[in-house]
């Protein structure tokens, strides 16, 4: 039998932004403000949760975005192609000509860490277009966020979106008290911190039993839940099966996946065997 081949994706342009400033949060938690005159590419799309796929180029490389992907691909080895990362957009500043990255960061470990650790005003920062899904629902009776440091970008954003007579919980995991932000939330916003101590992340069940063992409120809940692909595949049964919530309620995914690279964990999330 034939097959019709599905047509490939074309690429969104990029955008090419300059660091404005680096931002030290927590030990472990980088942000990047970035602007310049690429930002007037930049459009607020409305979600909470919008990302996009950076693209970092190794420095020994010395190439000038935007990048022709096609064009590098044909003339330079693997190791000096620029590397695609996805981040949320901790906030869009638009009025001051600014966005917000943040970066969960760990000495020289991965990519995009290691970059923005050490990144200078003036410094690209290279967008290959802007995505997202989620939003707080206004109509929810109550909210349910729940997610690792990778996630603390997109719930924060979440937070200061909500209207102020918004109620629910949060749950977020971190390494220990070092790494508590102070949000921005409603009154009637519960924020739990969930410290795995010098268990390595993506390796402790914190979120999935603080879930379980959480008293549900009455009423229509709205779920965000965001972190590593472990946790989240035991989550979803959780949350659809035994509490019936529909996909209208759930927004659901995997940020990451303990010991995959984001090129690795990309593929996989193409394949019916890496989805959540």
């Amino acid at each position: 039998m034939a097959t019709t081949e599905r047509p490939q994706r074309r690429p969104r342009p990029q955008i090419v932004l300059d660091v404005v400033e680096r931002i030290r949060l927590t030990p472990h938690l980088v942000r990047i403000v970035a602007g310049g005159p690429g930002i007037a590419a930049v459009e607020d799309n409305g979600f909470t949760d919008a990302y996009t796929k950076m693209h970092f180029a190794p420095a020994e490389a010395q190439l000038t975005p935007p990048y022709d992907m096609a064009e590098l691909r044909e003339r330079l080895p693997v190791e000096l192609l620029p590397s695609v990362r996805t981040y949320s957009i901790r906030r869009f500043d638009l009025d001051a000509g600014q966005i917000w990255i943040d970066f969960v960061t760990h000495g020289d470990e991965g990519v995009a860490g290691p970059w923005a650790a050490n990144a200078k005003p003036g410094d690209p920062v290279v967008l290959g277009g802007i995505g997202g899904g989620y939003a707080p629902d206004a109509a929810a009776d109550w909210h349910l966020l729940v997610g690792d440091e990778s996630a603390i970008p997109a719930i924060s954003a979440a937070l200061e979106a909500m209207p102020a007579d918004a109620v629910g919980t949060v749950l977020l995991e971190v390494q220990d008290e070092s790494e508590h932000l102070e949000l921005i939330s409603p009154e009637g916003i519960e924020v739990r911190w969930l410290h795995r101590g010098d268990r390595e992340a993506g390796t402790t069940t914190e979120l999935i039993d603080a879930v379980r063992t959480l008293e549900w409120r009455p009423g229509r809940v709205q779920v965000f839940a965001h972190g590593e692909r472990g946790a989240m595949k035991q989550l979803r049964p959780f949350l659809t099966d035994e509490r019936g919530l529909d996909r209208a309620q759930l927004s659901l995914s995997a940020y990451w996946a303990h010991g995959r690279r984001e090129d690795a964990f990309q593929a996989e999330k193409r394949e019916a065997v890496g989805q959540v």
